[in-house]
């Protein structure tokens, strides 16, 4: 590869701005903000002309697509065909020799969103503008390097996006699969008509507070977090915030949490929630959310938490499954302040097995669906860190494309084929 020398943006593409009626191009591809997923490469979806009202711009295939709008967000994609886009996209027209992926990868690299954030201005919508970003200093690659810069970190960008379609088919799977095991069982029974729908013949229907125990901790969070750690008979226990359910690891079960203590085991049994919890929150708008969380060990919970304990430890997986299909918004009471509490849950139908066998049975087919959603998602955090640093090292001539040992990506292009 030559030695590369220093341009601008303005030295790949230009700026354009025509404007089209939407009214008089109907059938033509609209793209808005909405549409473009923050550092993909290519747009997530899109409208019809006859959708929008007011002025846009046209594109042509191959332009770039760039959200000046909060340029944090690294919405930015190559038009995979003509069509018209919000004004709040400007439209970067490839100059003659530049490949349009390369292009592309350049107003995703992290120098480049710093330089764009730079020069944002307006407090509550802030935008940056082409004036700024055509001045962002870039290194000039030939033809021949651009192409080969261009297509490594597209192949990354593919394997990302197998991976997303392989991650969406898995939830597919498992919400059709709740469907199927929490109407029908695994023991080909005959079904019955109940209160809460068709469950198989030999199921029961039962009130939650048959089933479980719905508590909030007798040690507060506060407490935890005072409390001295104990060594002599201790056992983990961790503090639980609505937070800590979007922590990384703990999208099923909470693994880790901001506070975490060892408490005497006699202690955490008399004043903390055990192993095998459903946790959920309690109040305010993170009810809409519906996350549930599992635990693994001892717990406390804040006020804004709540937790169901069930009678039997074997059927934590189960019921913990069962609310996953359960909407909380058609239990919350409204009010300036959104509140769920015991008197809420209690009451909650629950269909239930007549053995303990296939109440695990069931649970164990759904824990190895997260077990594979879990491992898509894990795949998906590697490749994107992996195309970031690529992509800047790559662009910033740290490393150079010829050099790459490419086959870990032609192992994974050949498991996602």
């Amino acid at each position: 590869m030559s030695d590369p020398r220093l341009q601008t943006l303005a030295g790949l593409c230009d700026l354009v701005t025509e404007q089209i009626d939407p009214a008089t191009a109907p059938e033509a591809l609209y793209v808005g903000l909405e549409h473009l997923t923050p550092g993909r490469l290519l747009r997530s979806g899109g409208g019809l002309g006859s959708e929008v009202q007011s002025n846009k711009f046209a594109f042509r295939k191959g332009d770039v697509l760039y959200g000046k709008l909060r340029p944090y967000l690294d919405k930015a994609v190559l038009a995979d065909s003509d069509g018209v886009c919000t004004t709040e996209l400007l439209v970067l027209r490839p100059k003659a020799g530049v490949d349009p992926r390369f292009l592309a990868c350049v107003v995703h690299d992290s120098d480049f969103i710093d330089h764009a954030m730079a020069g944002v201005t307006g407090a509550h919508h802030p935008r940056t503008s082409w004036s700024h970003i055509a001045q962002f200093p870039a290194l000039e690659f030939d033809k021949n390097d651009q192409n080969r810069i261009a297509t490594l970190l597209w192949r990354i960008h593919d394997l990302l996006k197998a991976n997303e379609s392989s991650h969406d088919s898995a939830g597919k799977l498992k919400r059709a699969a709740m469907r199927e095991l929490f109407t029908r069982g695994l023991r080909g029974e005959t079904q019955k008509d109940t209160e809460i729908g068709l469950v198989p013949e030999g199921w029961s229907v039962e009130r939650l507070d048959n089933f479980a125990r719905v508590i909030s901790t007798r040690m507060s969070y506060s407490e935890l977090e005072s409390a001295e750690n104990d060594l002599e008979g201790a056992v983990r226990v961790v503090g639980i915030k609505v937070s800590d359910m979007n922590r990384v690891g703990n999208e099923s079960v909470i693994t880790s949490a901001a506070l975490e203590k060892t408490l005497n085991e006699r202690l955490a049994a008399s004043r903390c929630a055990p192993p095998g919890t459903i946790v959920f929150p309690k109040r305010g708008a993170a009810i809409a959310t519906n996350k549930k969380r599992l635990t693994n060990t001892w717990s406390v919970f804040d006020p804004n938490v709540i937790g169901v304990v069930p009678n039997d430890p074997s059927s934590a997986g189960f019921l913990y499954h069962w609310f996953q299909l359960f909407d909380l918004r058609t239990i919350t009471e409204p009010g300036p302040t959104p509140q769920l509490n015991k008197k809420h849950l209690d009451p909650l139908l629950v269909p239930a097995p007549s053995t303990t066998d296939e109440r695990r049975d069931i649970a164990a087919v759904l824990d190895a669906l997260d077990h594979k959603i879990k491992l898509n998602q894990q795949k998906r955090t590697v490749l994107e860190e992996l195309f970031k640093s690529l992509l800047h090292s790559l662009l910033t001539g740290e490393i150079r494309a010829g050099d790459l040992d490419l086959s870990a990506i032609q192992q994974s292009e050949a498991v996602a084929a």
